[in-house]
């Protein structure tokens, strides 16, 4: 049962474990890892943030990046290494559209998804800040289609006016129920 004061990164480990999300020697590495901050007390975000740590979510920064046209292609490996790899990932790249940057340029984000072209609108309204809807459907584009598990939007309470990454999570929902009852994170 959820209970927010309860959690740290080793209550993470233990819940994700307990979902069929991570091994044990995953989650020893990963505490090992991060060594003094396991028994941290994290907020809803800082939980949803952990997710990464552990392996099985991406993070769309929602700071300045070095690059739109070097973020995504980062962003999409990252996310073909969260899934475990079968499927080929290539030629990503920003087709910049019309109109200046401080308007909102509409942008393309084309990539190669075993063979196959996508293409997804893009906002940019900055060279480095990503659009964070447009890299969340190309995450979602890395799924494969005879896996059972597909990526879930993480939402936690939030402060207004706050910036935060949006964190995708690779999770079947029977995963994605017990994440939400044991970290009280929802899922979209």
């Amino acid at each position: 049962m959820f209970d927010e004061s309860s959690i740290t990164l080793r209550r993470i480990g233990a819940v994700l474990h307990q979902a069929g999300l991570v091994s044990r020697e995953t989650v020893r590495d990963v505490l090992e890892r991060l060594g003094g901050h396991v028994e941290e007390q994290l907020t809803g975000y800082g939980t949803a943030c952990a997710l990464e740590d552990f392996g099985v979510a991406v993070s769309v920064h929602a700071d300045d990046i070095d690059s739109i046209h070097d973020g995504y292609p980062a962003l999409l490996t990252n996310a073909v290494a969260v899934i475990g790899g079968g499927v080929t990932v290539s030629d990503v790249r920003v087709v910049e559209g019309g109109g200046a940057l401080d308007a909102g340029r509409s942008d393309r984000l084309e990539f190669v998804r075993d063979g196959r072209l996508v293409s997804i609108p893009a906002e940019h309204f900055s060279e480095d800040y990503y659009d964070h809807v447009a890299a969340c459907r190309a995450i979602v584009e890395t799924a494969r289609s005879e896996d059972s598990r597909s990526w879930h939007h993480t939402d936690f309470p939030r402060v207004p006016g706050a910036g935060y990454d949006s964190i995708m999570v690779f999770a079947t929902p029977a995963q994605v129920a017990i994440l939400q009852e044991h970290l009280g994170l929802t899922f979209h």
